[in-house]
């Protein structure tokens, strides 16, 4: 499975990758900006986008709304920011950093189950 992480701190999103490979994640691709991450996500075959909300440049919630937009992608949002989320996106599936792997595994198999249950 494929792993499109939006994160600007670069420790960070090695992380994240370290985290979801043992949830079965081979393939990673990554973004550092909003403006990175909508042309990154050209690729066809993610499986699950993880995205923070606040990005330098940019803004992650914007980033997964235009790549949504187009085709539904999985999506868990690993942010400091837990309560501006929830104002912008209530449905929203939130990790609050710093980030717990048992917490991220269990919101991956949330939202990875609720999209194939919907398609």
């Amino acid at each position: 499975m494929h792993a499109f992480i939006i994160e600007d701190d670069y420790l960070i999103g090695q992380s994240l990758q370290d985290m979801l490979e043992p949830l079965g994640f081979t393939r990673f691709s990554f973004a550092r900006s909003e403006d990175a991450a909508v042309f990154g996500a050209n690729a066809n075959d993610i499986d699950l986008i993880t995205a923070d909300v606040r990005l330098l440049p940019g803004d992650g919630v914007r980033a997964v709304e235009a790549i949504c937009a187009k085709r539904q992608i999985p999506v868990v949002f690993v942010t400091g920011y837990a309560e501006e989320l929830e104002e912008r996106s209530p449905t929203a599936t939130v990790i609050q950093k710093p980030i717990k792997e048992d917490e991220l595994a269990a919101a991956v198999r949330e939202v990875l189950s609720r999209h194939k249950s919907l398609t």
